[in-house]
């Protein structure tokens, strides 16, 4: 029997080597992306079976990786895992998020990522059973509700400013780092 594909996509290299040994050993083939550009194009070309996306990232962020998806009908059935260290701030701005992918909160253990596992693949299923109705509904002349269409505008909107507050919040953090590197440097001279 063939391995199902699971991608991990996440710019820490600790993180997806903690979730390639927390997956059940022969079970899956683990493929990895650093960031939303490689993970994008890993999704096109492999067709992964299982999506594990975290959601800030340098270069292309989930967010994005996501709109870029939003299209591909292929890959809305497929099992998509939301994973950020910052779960309450996301949950809160996107309240009904976790309505369409499952969401874990890093860090997480081997158990909460199995349970996460199987909720992706329910909510996958119903998310291609609503795209499959929504689908024969305008065959039969009817289009998205005006409502689903703002509320996605709203959530493009949500996205965007937790984009940009990471960025500042990831300026703040080199500054930060540039500041010790000094001081470091600094104690080192005086205590020679």
């Amino acid at each position: 029997m063939a391995k199902q594909k699971v991608l991990i996509v996440d710019d820490g290299k600790v993180i997806r080597m903690q979730i390639r040994e927390m997956l059940p050993h022969n079970t899956f083939d683990v493929l990895e992306a650093q960031d939303g550009i490689q993970g994008l194009n890993l999704i096109r070309q492999e067709r992964p079976h299982l999506i594990l996306l975290d959601c800030f990232m340098p270069r292309m962020n989930g967010w994005e990786v996501l709109e870029q998806l939003e299209t591909d009908r292929e890959v809305q059935a497929t099992p998509l895992i939301v994973m950020s260290g910052r779960k309450a701030e996301i949950v809160n701005k996107i309240p009904n998020l976790e309505e369409y992918f499952e969401f874990i909160e890093k860090p997480f253990d081997q158990k909460a990522l199995i349970s996460a596992i199987r909720a992706a693949a329910s909510k996958a299923k119903l998310r291609h059973q609503k795209l499959a109705n929504r689908s024969s509904d305008r065959n039969l002349g009817g289009s998205i509700p005006h409502a689903a269409a703002e509320e996605i505008q709203q959530l493009k909107a949500v996205v965007q400013r937790l984009t940009q507050k990471n960025e500042t919040m990831q300026g703040e953090i080199d500054l930060l780092k540039k500041q010790v590197s000094q001081l470091m440097m600094l104690v080192k001279q005086r205590m020679s």
